[in-house]
């Protein structure tokens, strides 16, 4: 990498990561362009050179949310013939990194504030990670459930099994303080993000279990 493509990749990063933090506190519309200038310690020019403006820059929030749930629950992929054994362990391991990346990710709260906002807020961003990532996460998914479970992939109780189990995971991040108050904890680090993974995953393989056919 050149001595010039190193400082230019860096304040790329950071203006995504302003705009994780500043589109999820205050939302589109109330965050300018100088606001996340000034985050990410740039100049304003600097937005539109790396994304064209502030629309850019939101577009390019969410397909780098998208990139950062693919590295944590794997890429959308078929899988063909899969035992339940397996298809139960490729959902275990999907669940495990998500609750990795939610709860001590680095930057999983700007991040995730990002997602929960524009989610509720942007249709446009809303069908761009549909699109992208979560309609073909969402369908490799239940396509694991049903090979776990046998029952139909496209069955409305497994798309809603699979919402279930993401939910369940998200709440521990978006809920934390409460979380943190009910049970007691000064902090949620890896080792009680362990042991939410683990209650977790106990649930997924009770669910499992009821919807065999």
């Amino acid at each position: 990498m050149s001595s010039t493509a190193a400082p230019a990749e860096s304040t790329r990063s950071n203006l995504i990561a302003a705009g994780f933090a500043l589109f999820g506190e205050a939302g589109y519309a109330a965050t300018s362009i100088r606001k996340l200038a000034a985050r990410a310690d740039t100049n304003v020019a600097s937005i539109a050179y790396h994304f064209g403006g502030k629309a850019g820059l939101r577009r390019a929030c969410a397909e780098a949310a998208a990139e950062r749930i693919a590295e944590a629950v794997g890429l959308p992929r078929t899988h063909g013939a899969i035992t339940p054994e397996a298809a139960t362990a490729a959902l275990e391991k999907a669940l495990r990194g998500l609750v990795g990346l939610l709860l001590v990710g680095e930057g999983a709260q700007g991040f995730v504030g990002f997602m929960v906002r524009e989610l509720n807020e942007s249709p446009e961003i809303v069908e761009l990670m549909f699109q992208r990532f979560l309609g073909p996460k969402h369908r490799e998914l239940c396509a694991l459930w049903g090979a776990a479970t046998g029952q139909p992939a496209d069955s409305e109780a497994v798309r809603l099994s699979v919402f279930a189990m993401i939910g369940q995971a998200l709440y521990f991040r978006i809920g934390q303080p409460v979380v943190l108050r009910g049970m007691g904890w000064e902090t949620l680090g890896p080792d009680e993000a362990g042991r939410i993974a683990d209650h977790l995953v106990a649930q997924l393989h009770a669910a499992l279990e009821r919807s065999r056919i």
